[in-house]
């Protein structure tokens, strides 16, 4: 006898989330942290368009190379939204 359910009758292990993946994991302060996420994104992406080593990025920004690495890496925390906007004004770009 074969027990395995039919395709129509598979429930995937799963939950579909919200468009904010801090929320879904409970984060604390979540609107703020994706918020960071997606100007860290935007400054990632500024300075691969503009071919800036982290070297180089580090210093126009003004800021020193281990953070703008953790920045990059995701570790944002330390940072405030102000300061990430202001990084992108640096690099040429308006908001």
């Amino acid at each position: 006898m074969n027990h395995r359910k039919s395709r129509k009758d598979f429930k995937p292990d799963y939950e579909i989330g919200s468009s904010n993946i801090y929320a879904d994991l409970g984060r604390a302060a979540a609107g703020s942290l994706l918020i960071k996420a997606q100007l860290v994104s935007k400054i990632s992406e500024i300075l691969d368009e503009q071919g800036l080593t982290r070297i180089k990025a580090a210093a126009r920004l003004g800021i020193p190379l281990p953070k703008l690495s953790s920045m990059l890496r995701g570790q944002f925390s330390g940072l405030s939204e102000r300061k990430l906007m202001d990084c992108i004004t640096q690099l040429g770009k308006d908001l």
